[in-house]
């Protein structure tokens, strides 16, 4: 697989996946969490079991779109606390119809490197992003790639 490297113009904060990393990634894109565990103290479930560097808290309003962008290097868990959401994605350079999936609270949408993705919320939504790389935004921008909007290529079901 492409492996990128600080000569590659990443930021130096920034280290390329390894194959051992990627071997940890979810197959899918959209996924159930774990079950709850509970006890008298309340719940909790596992959100990621990984190293990141980041953590951020989004919310969204019906019909924001978020990413249309594609990233070098990090990948994203993004837990849906609550809401709904088209994710929209395919691999960077495809002419290929994007692919659509929907996400609602309590699922996981994971987002590897160099996949073009676009997320359209089709209900007011907050989720929790997870992230590799830290989010300081010259790091963030070294490591996006803009892209023309997927979401204008399908169409969404709100």
């Amino acid at each position: 697989m492409n492996q990128l490297s600080q000569k590659d113009g990443l930021h130096p904060l920034i280290d390329p996946p390894t194959e051992a990393e990627r071997a940890t990634w979810p197959e899918k894109h959209i996924f159930d969490m774990p079950a709850m565990h509970g006890d008298a103290r309340g719940d909790m479930v596992p959100i990621l079991d990984g190293l990141m560097k980041s953590c951020v808290l989004i919310r969204s309003n019906t019909g924001a779109v978020r990413a249309n962008h594609y990233h070098k290097t990090d990948w994203h868990y993004c837990y849906l606390l609550e809401g709904a959401c088209a994710y929209i994605y395919r691999p960077v350079g495809s002419t290929e119809t994007p692919t659509v999936e929907y996400a609602v609270g309590g699922q996981c949408i994971f987002t590897p490197p160099m996949l073009e993705h676009t997320m359209v919320f089709t209900k007011p939504s907050s989720m929790i992003t997870l992230g590799r790389n830290f989010r300081a935004q010259d790091v963030y921008e070294s490591d996006i790639v803009r892209h023309a909007p997927l979401e204008k290529l399908v169409t969404i079901k709100y």
